[in-house]
């Protein structure tokens, strides 16, 4: 049992620092913060989020010089 957790938290641990779980806490967020509220902005589809996240991370200078 203790090995079956010890894999879950690393498999986790690398998703989260590869960003591949990046989509799932967006949705987490969304239902946490906006699904309550009136006139909440629309939900993005995977697809949706994830070429926003990339703009993001790469539009603009990104190096030292």
């Amino acid at each position: 049992m203790k090995l079956m957790h010890w894999w879950h938290v690393c498999r986790d641990f690398v998703r989260r620092l590869s960003g591949d779980d990046a989509y799932e806490r967006y949705l987490e967020h969304y239902e946490a913060m906006h699904a309550t509220t009136l006139n909440p902005p629309p939900k993005l589809s995977r697809k949706e989020f994830f070429s926003y996240w990339q703009e993001k991370k790469w539009d603009g200078v990104n190096r030292c010089c």
